[in-house]
């Protein structure tokens, strides 16, 4: 006859059946887990270990990849989990040279190899404009435009739109009343404002100087800055992309204007010697104490402030080379200050308007390099603290906190380098165009250039634009990046 089981019975077996479950759940949900931190188990050695994912990326895409010689079966964009530890990795398309890079993976890490420039193995370099000559250019943001001037006694420029394959150029010219007359005259194209539509011009003439901005899309729009304020002007920067408001540098101080508003502010920062401006409304600077005449200061001053914040004293040390820059990256601020040939990075909160406590601001990295930095930079998007001195340079990512130096090798001094792109990095030295990573892997030369001139790729990476003396004068000349 069958017995039928106690109520102690089954509930002992539901709760078995439950704790295994459970267990079951748990175990899976924990090898889903470490899979996903990159866990994997080595049938080599038996044991569990972590390894990372690395995400792979080209320009143009579609490119194969290979990791320590073995090739992955898919093509960039594209992603791999491996062992931590040093890689040799190398990305490669018909018709291009070979990527290749040594990278040590940390275990963990989500290591991004996605900016791998592809340089063609046929380099065909096309002529695209012939002047008479040359004297100076500059390119515009993002690669959309290229300022040319053949005079310099002349604020007459070419304006060559360079967004498509058609190559088109207009012809723009300051009207004399906006400008000063001088027996000898010298118009300097400085710089775009980030919206790349206006250009600061600086007019030397007859020992004087003023400052004018050209209007790219309205030429009749230009002004004649130092003349609406009557106000020396030693440096300039844009504050935003209107073309109506800068920061100026006169007397020693630093102060704002507003050309729609026709206002001039009060000395925001004294004694300045360098300023720089960092998202329309943030400065960076290298001052004189006051009331210590041995004192140097490196100090931050943000629009809305009650007064500027010093962050580093320099005591009694005059002929030190003492730079500031900053930037943002994935949000967070960063502040570079090099003092000599040491570079310190900060990272953390600016001073709050009314407070000079810079606690906020923590030690993040040091570095030292071989020679006295000349030059202080961050990369486009913050990723890269870039010094340099001559044909030396050095760059710390601070993405994975590594530091890497190197050097560009040719006759002479290299003029400051310039970035091509987020992570590509380009020289003139020798009259020849080489463009390198910004720790000076993947070197190539491109084509000769007149050393001086701007050298700019296209947004959309299809062409790498310079220029070229010919037999005729000056070339503005190209090179096919992106094989049709």
């Amino acid at each position: 006859m069958h017995r039928r089981n106690s109520k102690k019975w089954v509930s002992i077996r539901l709760a078995l059946t439950y704790t295994g479950m459970t267990f079951l759940v748990f175990s899976v949900v924990t090898i889903v887990v470490l899979f996903m931190l990159g866990f994997r188990f080595d049938l080599g050695n038996g044991q569990i270990e972590q390894g990372a994912l690395v995400q792979f990326g080209s320009t143009p895409s579609g490119a194969a990849v290979a990791i320590d010689g073995l090739a992955l079966n898919a093509r960039t964009p594209a992603k791999a989990t491996i062992k931590a530890g040093s890689h040799e990795f190398s990305i490669w398309r018909d018709g291009y040279d070979t990527w290749q890079k040594t990278v040590d993976i940390k275990p963990g890490a989500l290591t991004w190899l996605n900016y791998a420039l592809l340089v063609p193995k046929k380099l065909d370099v096309e002529p695209v404009i012939n002047y008479e000559n040359v004297v100076s250019s500059l390119a515009s943001p993002e690669g959309r435009n290229i300022l040319v001037q053949t005079n310099s006694a002349v604020p007459s420029f070419s304006l060559v739109d360079i967004t498509s394959d058609k190559v088109v150029s207009v012809d723009l010219t300051i009207d004399s009343t906006i400008y000063s007359a001088g027996t000898s005259n010298v118009f300097t194209p400085i710089k775009w404002d980030d919206g790349g539509r206006y250009v600061l011009i600086k007019h030397d003439f007859d020992g004087k100087t003023e400052w004018l901005v050209m209007d790219t899309q309205d030429i009749a729009a230009s002004k004649n800055i130092t003349r609406l304020f009557d106000f020396t002007i030693t440096d300039i920067e844009f504050s935003g992309t209107s073309g109506n408001e800068y920061y100026v540098l006169g007397s020693k101080d630093v102060r704002k204007l507003d050309l729609a508003a026709g206002t001039i502010s009060r000395p925001l920062i004294s004694d300045v010697n360098e300023f720089s401006v960092y998202e329309s409304n943030i400065i960076t600077y290298v001052a004189n104490d006051k009331q210590k005449p041995n004192e140097r200061v490196v100090g931050l001053y943000r629009e809305g402030d009650d007064a500027p914040h010093v962050l580093k004293v320099l005591d009694d040390q005059p002929s030190v080379k003492l730079h500031v820059a900053t930037s943002k990256y994935f949000n967070e601020n960063y502040i570079a200050i090099s003092e000599g040939s040491n570079v310190t990075i900060y990272n953390g909160s600016y001073p709050t308007t009314v407070s000079d406590d810079v606690t906020g601001l923590k030690v993040f990295a040091e570095f030292t390099v071989s020679r006295d930095v000349d030059i202080l930079q961050f990369s486009p998007t913050g990723q890269y603290v870039f010094v340099q001195n001559g044909s030396n340079f050095a760059s710390y990512d601070m993405e994975y906190q590594v530091y890497a130096a190197s050097k560009i090798n040719g006759n002479g001094s290299a003029r400051q380098l310039k970035w091509l792109d987020d992570n590509y990095i380009w020289s003139d030295l020798d009259g020849k165009l080489t463009i390198r990573e910004f720790d000076g892997a993947n070197v190539h030369t491109i084509n000769t250039v007149l050393a001086g001139q701007d050298i700019t790729l296209t947004h959309n990476g299809r062409w790498l634009y310079s220029f070229a003396k010919t037999d005729a004068g000056v070339s503005l000349q190209r090179v096919r990046m992106i094989l049709p």
